[in-house]
């Protein structure tokens, strides 16, 4: 019992974690729906709109941070059903070393593309 209650506090930060990305996932998509199907003439951009929108510091920060957002939201996530199959602790630590990594691998991939297309 004493175990299971040690393993239960050690896992719960990322309970907080998520909930907070949850919200911040809400009002950066709601910025992300405004700006680009809103207030635009027609509801959708054209490539070299988006470019243009992409060139400007702030919206690049703001998409950047929504990819952060949804990928630790994802992540933690995936994390939380995958731990609720009760692994091992050697296991919990490599699904998450492996949900870091892909984590990791998934911003910088996105960043890159992001980063492409706004240069």
């Amino acid at each position: 019992m004493i175990e299971t209650r040690d393993r239960a506090t050690r896992h719960s930060w990322t309970w907080f974690v998520q909930a907070f990305t949850g919200v911040l996932l809400l009002i950066l998509l709601s910025l992300h729906m405004i700006a680009q199907h809103f207030i635009v003439e027609g509801g959708l951009r054209e490539f070299a709109d988006i470019v243009d929108y992409l060139r400007n510091p702030v919206i690049l920060v703001l998409e950047g941070l929504f990819l952060v957002t949804v990928t630790i939201h994802a992540l933690l996530g995936v994390r939380a059903v995958v731990f609720d199959f009760a692994l091992s602790e050697r296991s919990e630590r490599r699904v998450g070393r492996f949900l870091l990594w892909l984590g990791v691998a998934t911003v910088a991939y996105g960043a890159w593309i992001i980063w492409l297309v706004a240069a």
